[in-house]
């Protein structure tokens, strides 16, 4: 383990944190110098107050960190932590603003601030989400900004409009509400809007906002997963998970491959390692809650010899699993935390209790430098040894509650708090 780490710091840190969970979807900054301990004042470089509510993780490029919030012109319910039924709301009647922010990364102050939509949110929301939850994505040239109940808008550095593409708003289960973050792969931005009216997937010329086309998802219902570009063999495929079918598409919008099996509410986004596309579902109400290890080459109906491994009952409903060199570790909604060997689905430990106090995680896990670092609901960070033995080494507070997933560029950590961003780095690297 300590080759792996020592080789990791030498590669160094990646500057720029694109998309939901950075380079790759992978949530994994190895080089990158950010402190294992910080607090409300301990290793804070800057903290900025951001208006609103929005869920959305941050992306940055360079010198700028964007992220989206949006503003009620009335006054809003608190949400409330942790698991529970009766967090549907009717729609809100108070006009709302949809807002994309930029950041200047070295002093955390404003440096644009748009307002891309006013008006009374068209669908409703759960208590916990919110109207500005898809985390943005660029190319650093330009940001494309999603809101999934009215459009998609490109922006560049400037803050300038570039063009947008407005959408009809869907129902959604129990009006909950959209939460699904477009990818961006060679000049084309994918978006999957799964809903109770008629789910899709669409390719957008990341260029003019063109549509190039849009597929219907034959009886899928509401799901809240990012889609996911597998590269592997030359190939690419845009891999989308369902409460009614996995589905694999080609760059023409053209299925490869499908299966069911998840559980009845999908949220975690697929990822790739080893060779293996690794597929995960786990509403806390259902006895089905699977893991799938898949092997490339499947067409048609994918079947159980395209399946290198398996798991019943190990996804979690919220936090996507994290692929941390020879282990798929996965953090559970309620405060547990297993590991699997990777590459064979062997258990390494099971359930581990994170902290007794601690139990509402939401945001998925990301690390580092042999650590992994686990935010909970609470707004306390904790840090595990990422070998195949568990071992607690800390906690950091930020006493504020956390549900959107951080992002690291550079030697510096980002976090998103119900009211601010952080940013976390040594007073060197400041």
């Amino acid at each position: 383990m300590r080759l792996f780490v020592l080789a990791a710091m030498v590669l160094g840190a990646a500057e720029h944190w694109p998309q939901f969970r950075g380079p790759g979807a992978m949530g994994v900054a190895d080089g990158s110098q950010f402190p294992s301990t910080w607090s409300e004042t301990e290793n804070v470089a800057w903290k900025a107050a951001v208006p609103g509510v929005g869920w959305s993780s941050p992306v940055v490029w360079g010198n700028r960190l964007y992220l989206t919030t949006a503003i009620s012109s009335g006054p809003l319910e608190e949400p409330k932590k942790g698991l529970y039924f009766g967090g549907n709301r009717e729609k809100v009647t108070d006009a709302h603003r949809y807002v994309a922010m930029a950041l200047d990364t070295a002093t955390g102050k404003v440096v644009w601030e748009r307002e891309l939509w006013k008006g009374v949110p068209p669908g409703s929301r759960h208590l916990k989400n919110s109207f500005a939850s898809e985390t943005p994505v660029t190319d650093g040239e330009r940001v494309y900004f999603y809101f999934g109940q009215v459009g998609l808008f490109a922006l560049d550095r400037a803050g300038k409009t570039v063009w947008t593409l407005p959408m009809q708003a869907v129902e959604t289960r129990y009006g909950w509400g959209t939460a699904a973050s477009p990818v961006l792969h060679q000049g084309r931005l994918y978006v999957v809007n799964d809903n109770d009216t008629a789910s899709y997937l669409m390719a957008v010329e990341a260029k003019t906002g063109k549509v190039i086309w849009k597929v219907a998802r034959e009886g899928e219902k509401s799901n809240w997963s990012t889609p996911f570009l597998w590269e592997h063999d030359g190939n690419t495929e845009i891999v989308t998970t369902g409460t009614g079918k996995n589905r694999s598409y080609d760059s023409d919008g053209k299925l490869i491959w499908e299966f069911g099996g998840m559980s009845s509410i999908v949220i975690p986004t697929p990822m790739t390692k080893h060779g293996l596309l690794y597929l995960t579902s786990g509403y806390v109400g259902d006895e089905n809650r699977p893991v799938f290890a898949i092997k490339p080459g499947a067409r048609g109906t994918l079947t159980d010899a395209h399946i290198a491994w398996k798991l019943p009952q190990a996804g979690p409903y919220n936090p996507s699993p994290l692929l941390y060199g020879d282990y798929y570790f996965t953090l559970m909604d309620r405060g547990f935390l297993t590991c699997h060997d990777a590459r064979t689905g062997k258990e390494v430990f099971g359930k581990q209790r994170i902290d007794a106090a601690a139990a509402a995680f939401t945001a998925s896990p990301w690390a580092a430098n042999g650590k992994l670092y686990l935010a909970s609901e609470d707004g306390d960070t904790f840090v595990v040894s990422a070998t195949g033995n568990y071992r607690l080494l800390g906690k950091n507070s930020l006493n504020e509650m956390i549900m959107a997933t951080p992002a690291i560029a550079g030697d510096a950590l980002y976090i998103r708090t119900a009211s601010k961003v952080y940013k976390i780095a040594k007073p060197a690297n400041r």
